[in-house]
């Protein structure tokens, strides 16, 4: 099940439901045409892992979750408490 997020350019930022158990570092889930990646965002926004998405799209993605810090932030300690 996926929780909280928003859209950019047919990309999905979200996260897993069942993430808060055990409790990890805040992050979020970017998934488009099959391919998925995983960014931490303290103490700064970085990959964490990627299947599929090319060093240019990771950049790209990389800059809209810093953009989009705060509202990640805040969705998550909203969804999990």
């Amino acid at each position: 099940m996926h929780a909280g997020g928003f859209r950019y350019k047919g990309y999905r930022f979200f996260f897993y439901s069942n993430e808060g158990h055990p409790p990890e570092p805040v992050h979020v889930h970017v998934r488009a045409g099959g391919n998925e990646a995983k960014l931490w965002l303290e103490p700064q926004v970085r990959v964490a892992t990627s299947n599929g998405f090319d060093a240019r799209t990771l950049r790209e993605l990389v800059e809209v979750a810093q953009e989009n810090h705060e509202l990640i932030e805040r969705t998550w300690h909203g969804y999990f408490g």
